[in-house]
């Protein structure tokens, strides 16, 4: 199977969102040729990759907190939207 197109993602620098795109194509024999990325390239991506190098797999503390607020029906769910979401996120089209 053949993957081709372009992955786009933008992380918070800061206050500053930056944008980053890939191909979405990425043979394994491809890495090590990423490590001899241009200069100017590498710089630009920089702040981007020390932000999200800082960031935690995920807070904690905020999960535990949604998770009792959603036990003691303070926090509004809606399975159709969230069913929605996923959908549209994964390329269902609909939305």
């Amino acid at each position: 199977m053949k993957i081709t197109g372009t992955i786009t993602s933008t992380v918070n620098v800061g206050t500053q969102p930056v944008t980053v795109s890939a191909p979405a194509e990425a043979p394994a024999a491809a890495a090590p040729a990423r490590a001899a990325t241009p200069a100017l390239q590498s710089e630009v991506l920089q702040p981007a990759a020390q932000a999200l190098r800082m960031m935690p797999d995920f807070d904690a503390a905020r999960v535990a907190e949604l998770r009792d607020a959603l036990a003691k029906g303070e926090l509004p769910f809606d399975p159709g939207r969230l069913a929605g979401l996923i959908q549209r996120f994964h390329g269902g089209g609909r939305g």
